[in-house]
C-alpha cells in the first residue's frame, strides 16, 4: 500500500471553533469502523455565534481539511448552543475595526468569499445542521450547504438593509434557486424572519425536527400555526408566528419546557446513513453538478459584491453596524425616515450625518422634549 500525500494546506489549530470527527452510525445506531462525518462546530454562542475575522480562516480550513480526510464521509456544519446556528459577522468587529475603513473590509471580504467557496468546493457532502436562528451571513453560509436539516424553532432571513449592508454575501445568489424570485425579493429586503415552518415549506430545508421536550415528551413548536392552512379572511397563516394570547401561552410553554436535539441528531445521521450507501464518486459528482446552479451566480457576481460591501463602510454600513453596536437594547436601528430626509435636503454622509441618524442622538432629542 502506497504510502498517503496530506493535501492540506497547513495543519490547523483550532480556537475560535471546534472541528471534529465523529464516528459514522450503521441504521441500527452502532459506530461504524474507520468511517466518519467531520463536524465543523461555531463556538461564540455569547455572540449567537456570529464568526469573527479569525474564525472565518479556521472555517475554510476545516473544510478544507474535511474535504481532503479520505475517511470522511459527510460534514456537518453546526454550532453551540440552541439559540443560534450563525447570525453572520461579528457586529463588534464590524463597528469597532472594520466601518470607517473600507481597505480593511475588502480584505475580510476576500476571507469571507473564500469561506463560501470552501463550502461549494468541499469534496463532501455538508449537512447544516440548524440548532437556532440562521439570519444574515449565517443564513448565506448556510445557504451554501447542499443540505439543511433544523430544529423547528429555528428562524430564517436576513438583516442587511436594516442595518446598512445589503445581502449579497450569497443570499441574492441563492435564495431565488430556493424559493423563488417573488419570495426571495420579499425575505431579502424586508429582512422579516421565516420560522422552520414557513422555510420548510417554501423549499428551502431538507427536513425539520423537533427539539422540544414538556413533560418527558417531544411537542412541536407551539409558538407556530400549524393547524390550519388559512384564516378566517382566507389569508396564508400556515408556519406564521401565533399572535395575541395564543403567542403568550406557546412562549410560556416554551420557558417550561426544555431543548432536547436527539431527534435532530438522529434525523442527520439518518440522512449521512443513507449518503453511506451510495458509490461514493458518483455521489460527489451528482453534487457538484447540483452546485453549479449556485456557482453559477456566485462566481459571477463574489467580486464586485466585494467590492461595494467595502465601499459600503463609509456610508450605510458605518451607521448600520454602529447604531446596533452602540445603540441601547431597545434601539438598535439608525432613524430611517431623518436619514432619507438629510439625504433629499443634499446632507453628505459626514460625521455630523452619522450623529443625527444614530440611536444615542434620537434619545437626547427624546430627553430633550
Amino acid at each position: 500500500m502506497q504510502e498517503l500525500k496530506d493535501h492540506n494546506i497547513v495543519n490547523a489549530a483550532y480556537k475560535e471553533i471546534i472541528f471534529e470527527k465523529r464516528p459514522c452510525l450503521n441504521k441500527e445506531g452502532a459506530v461504524i469502523k474507520n468511517l466518519y462525518n467531520a463536524w465543523i462546530i461555531l463556538n461564540n454562542p455569547k455572540q449567537y455565534n456570529s464568526y469573527t475575522t479569525g474564525a472565518v480562516k479556521e472555517i475554510i480550513l476545516a473544510f478544507g481539511e474535511a474535504s481532503n480526510d479520505r475517511s470522511v464521509v459527510a460534514v456537518v456544519f453546526t454550532a453551540v448552543g440552541d439559540k443560534a446556528f450563525c447570525t453572520g459577522g461579528n457586529t463588534k468587529e464590524y463597528a469597532e475595526y472594520y466601518a470607517g475603513n473600507p481597505q480593511e473590509y475588502s480584505q475580510y471580504m476576500r476571507l469571507f468569499n473564500d469561506m463560501v467557496s470552501a463550502i461549494l468546493k468541499c469534496e463532501k457532502p455538508v449537512i447544516c445542521r440548524v440548532n437556532g436562528m440562521r439570519i444574515g451571513g449565517g443564513q448565506e453560509i448556510g445557504m451554501a450547504c447542499d443540505f439543511t436539516i433544523a430544529s423547528d424553532m429555528a428562524r430564517f432571513g436576513q438583516a442587511g438593509p436594516k442595518h446598512g449592508s445589503a445581502p449579497i454575501g450569497g443570499a441574492t445568489d441563492f435564495l431565488p434557486l430556493f424559493v423563488g424570485i417573488e419570495r426571495a425579493m420579499m425575505s431579502l429586503t424586508l429582512c422579516e424572519p421565516w420560522t422552520a415552518h414557513q422555510a420548510y415549506y417554501f423549499g428551502m430545508l431538507t427536513d425539520i425536527v423537533t427539539v422540544l421536550k414538556l413533560n418527558g415528551r417531544f411537542i412541536s413548536n407551539p409558538m407556530v400555526v400549524t393547524d390550519k392552512i388559512v384564516d378566517e379572511y382566507g389569508r396564508f397563516v400556515f408556519g406564521t408566528t401565533k399572535k395575541g394570547e395564543e403567542l403568550k401561552k406557546a412562549k410560556e410553554m416554551v420557558a417550561a419546557a426544555e431543548t432536547d436535539f436527539t431527534m435532530l441528531d438522529a434525523a442527520v445521521n439518518n440522512l449521512i446513513n443513507k449518503m453511506l450507501h451510495t458509490f461514493p464518486n458518483c455521489m460527489n459528482k451528482t453534487i457538484s453538478e447540483v452546485r453549479k446552479f449556485k456557482l453559477e451566480h456566485w462566481d459571477k457576481n463574489k467580486e464586485g459584491s466585494r467590492e461595494w460591501l467595502a465601499l459600503n463602510m463609509m456610508t450605510e454600513a458605518k451607521a448600520g453596524f454602529k447604531a446596533f453596536n452602540d445603540g441601547p437594547k431597545e434601539n438598535r436601528e439608525v432613524d430611517f425616515v431623518k436619514l432619507r430626509q438629510l439625504l433629499a435636503e443634499g446632507h453628505e454622509w459626514d460625521g455630523e450625518m452619522h450623529r443625527i441618524i444614530s440611536p444615542q442622538f434620537q434619545i437626547i432629542n427624546y430627553e430633550k422634549d
